[in-house]
């Protein structure tokens, strides 16, 4: 049985979790997600929709081979996959998670690649590594510092408790709250509003992101014209930009503009 599955309807990917009862990221779901971002990325799709099966969004990596697996070969593992879960943050196409339950460890990790969060209000969000002596594998600790300062990363590294969703929303660690039982329909809801935008304009956005993380505002400005020069001459500025002149030169209000994402 796969641990992960997608599906692309019209410009909506969507990327279910589905290894129950835990939803535990293992050798067999990062393989599946590789698989997914591969056909998703060469696809129509204009937006990812992150989700997942059950009571709870995932526990983290399963790690009942662990023990008995030597560090090259853990190492091995861990590399991998970081370099599944970097492809998937750098999918050239905005990414929603929506999150319910317990979302721990690998899960939590997978989350914050996304661009934008949708939590249930029941949510949990946690950094179980400290429990069993390790550390954040997949980095988490570092985007939740990038997100809410260093102090409340180091906070949540340490105690490994339960964040409750809300509180990850007020130190702008993800994104919306919402009840329950309007979680899936309201982050599908903004997927789909955002899938009608100009993709290309946000894959640009998320790089320029990239440059500004890894290397501040100097690296950002130094990537800004190489990222985003060669959108004057994708359909959709020059069909947004001749709108907006023939507007203006008629005194009209812009009209909305319905983009194609190329």
């Amino acid at each position: 049985m796969p641990h992960l599955t997608y599906s692309i309807d019209d410009d909506i990917a969507t990327l279910v979790l589905d290894n129950p009862p835990q939803n535990r990221i293992d050798q067999q779901m990062a393989t599946e997600l590789a698989q997914a971002l591969e056909t998703i990325g060469s696809s129509s799709a204009r937006a990812v929709l992150v989700r997942a099966e059950g009571p709870d969004f995932s526990f983290g990596g399963d790690i009942v081979d662990w023990p008995d697996a030597d560090v090259r070969q853990l190492r091995t593992l861990f590399e991998g996959y970081m370099q599944v879960f970097n492809q998937f943050e750098r999918l050239p196409l905005p990414v929603i998670a929506a999150v319910q339950g317990l979302c721990f460890g690998g899960g939590l990790e997978l989350a914050l690649r996304a661009d934008v969060v949708f939590a249930a209000e029941s949510a949990r969000f946690g950094h179980p590594e400290q429990t069993l002596g390790i550390v954040t594998l997949l980095g988490g600790i570092y985007p939740v510092a990038e997100r809410a300062g260093r102090a409340r990363a180091s906070e949540w590294a340490l105690t490994s408790e339960q964040v409750p969703a809300t509180v990850m929303a007020d130190a702008g660690v993800i994104n919306r709250v919402v009840a329950d039982d309007v979680l899936l329909p309201e982050a599908t809801a903004f997927a789909r509003k955002v899938a009608k935008g100009p993709t290309r304009a946000y894959a640009a956005h998320k790089a320029l992101l990239r440059a500004w993380a890894v290397g501040g505002i100097s690296a950002a400005d130094e990537a800004m014209f190489d990222i985003a020069m060669p959108l004057f001459e994708t359909d959709d500025v020059k069909t947004g930009l001749a709108s907006a002149v023939n507007a203006f030169k008629a005194g009209l209000p812009r009209p909305a503009i319905d983009f194609q994402g190329r």
